[in-house]
């Protein structure tokens, strides 16, 4: 059974763009990554996953049921950090996570404890007196307290500090080990690269890939850099798996896909001053996944 299905998925806000068409499946245990751009479709999603918000058709599933059928019982299961959080001022930090701790039929005490030893979180103070990184971190022991089976998170880490976040990633691959499946989003890629075994790119409303890390990575990129004698025209290496070129001066770069001995034939045509042949970077391969679907 799959933590989450996701067949068709399309929300529309009248005129304006939601999303469209979205499908993809995230394996119990995964540790999945949703990656694009702020405003490409994250937020309404996961939303429309919570059934914060209903789909104008399509459907979704966590744990084999219906978002929208079950989400009571669903949200049982389930840790949400949103991108924003917004508490009542005037509580204390105890005061709130035990609140969020009643809707469990669980002792959380301990729980809540542990979490903020290891998040540096003060229980004692009041909500209006947080920076915006404390906040984040109330918010983080709050989606955590009841051991969700799943960890839902959209863009989690603004507000922590490097600190934070490497302690928040360390929490993440605990939990993710005593069995909890992890839904990241975010819009940095060096994220997802540390955590997640699969990510989905989305780009305006709609899903642009689906793929393994490792996949995305390996999948016969390479990038190429070439200082020649006598200055090439970008248009010069204008053939099938070729992306990304960029040219200043003499020096011409680009990302390729495909056999590695067509592209040297072509670059043996030219004067070679020098030549570098590197595996591109997890940014530059989603930049080429957004220019190819442009």
């Amino acid at each position: 059974m799959y933590a989450i299905e996701i067949k068709n998925l399309t929300k529309t806000y009248g005129n304006s763009r939601g999303i469209k068409d979205i499908s993809f499946n995230i394996e119990e245990g995964e540790i999945f990554g949703f990656i694009g751009p702020n405003g490409a479709g994250k937020s309404t999603t996961i939303r429309t996953l919570l059934s914060l918000i209903y789909p104008t058709s399509g459907s979704a599933k966590i744990f084999g049921k219906d978002c929208v059928q079950f989400a009571p019982e669903i949200k049982k299961e389930i840790g949400y950090l949103p991108s924003e959080v917004f508490y009542y001022d005037n509580m204390k930090v105890m005061d709130l996570l035990k609140y969020s701790a009643s809707f469990y039929k669980k002792d959380c005490m301990k729980r809540m404890k542990e979490l903020a030893e290891v998040m540096d979180l003060d229980l004692t103070k009041k909500i209006d007196d947080l920076s915006l990184g404390n906040k984040k971190k109330v918010g983080i022991v709050q989606g955590l307290l009841h051991e969700p089976k799943l960890i839902i998170l959209d863009e989690p880490t603004s507000g922590l500090d490097p600190l934070m976040q490497q302690r928040f990633f360390d929490l993440l691959e605990e939990e993710n080990k005593k069995g909890a499946t992890i839904l990241f989003s975010s819009h940095i890629l060096s994220e997802v690269q540390r955590l997640c075994d699969r990510v989905a790119i989305i780009k305006e409303g709609e899903i642009v890939t689906v793929e393994k890390i490792s996949t995305l990575q390996d999948n016969n990129y390479k990038r190429f850099k070439i200082d020649s004698q006598n200055g090439v025209d970008a248009n010069f290496f204008n053939m099938p798996g070729v992306n990304n070129i960029s040219v200043k001066g003499k020096t011409i770069s680009f990302i390729y896909k495909g056999n590695i001995n067509i592209v040297l034939k072509k670059i043996a045509e030219i004067e070679i001053g020098n030549l570098w042949i590197e595996e591109p970077d997890l940014e530059e391969i989603f930049l080429h996944y957004y220019e190819k679907e442009a």
